[in-house]
């Protein structure tokens, strides 16, 4: 597997529609910055967020989800308690390429304030906004900033595509759009 440059992503989302919508420069005056890097996409997080919360007193249970467990917000700045954690997604939706893997890995900027990004591979063939996970590591609120970069994709090539892709297996999140919740 290869690491892909700037050069292959670029003409992948330009061509064939693999980031949509696609930024070809590095932003970065005056926001956490986004778009096209050497060997990566920094992707935007969208202004829908689903906060976890306990005021109903509800368990986390990954086998039976309960829409109790958070409190909806759409907003440019969404505040995270401390020790709390948050949903959102990306605002660029992806289509992976059948010879392609993606992993993610969140933004320093982020990281150096405690709060971590976690995002699962992108398989190939699997299409859809990304959702994201904003841990609060730390003891006091945090602030994550809405179309603003959160975290940067990296695409690892295949030498040869794989025998059954997300798509193949019908993946339980193949074509997720919005903040997705766990599913069984």
């Amino acid at each position: 597997m290869s690491v892909m440059p700037d050069t292959w992503i670029r003409e992948m989302a330009l061509k064939h529609g693999m980031i949509e919508p696609f930024t070809e420069k590095l932003q970065r005056e005056g926001v956490i910055s986004y778009g096209l890097s050497s060997y990566g996409y920094d992707a935007r997080v969208a202004p829908e967020f689903k906060i976890f919360t306990n005021v109903d007193s509800a368990v986390v249970d990954p086998k039976e989800f309960s829409d109790k467990s958070f409190v909806d917000r759409e907003t440019e700045v969404c505040v995270i308690p401390p020790n709390s954690f948050a949903l959102a997604r990306t605002v660029e939706y992806f289509r992976i390429p059948r010879d392609t893997l993606v992993i993610c890995l969140g933004k320093s900027t982020y990281a150096r304030c405690g709060i971590i990004v976690n995002v699962t591979p992108l398989e190939p063939e699997w299409e859809g906004h990304v959702t994201l996970e904003f841990s609060n590591t730390t003891p006091l609120p945090a602030k994550i900033y809405a179309n603003e970069g959160a975290c940067q994709f990296i695409f690892l090539h295949g030498h040869s595509s794989c025998e059954t892709s997300y798509r193949d297996r019908a993946g339980k999140y193949q074509g997720q759009k919005g903040v997705t919740l766990p599913r069984l």
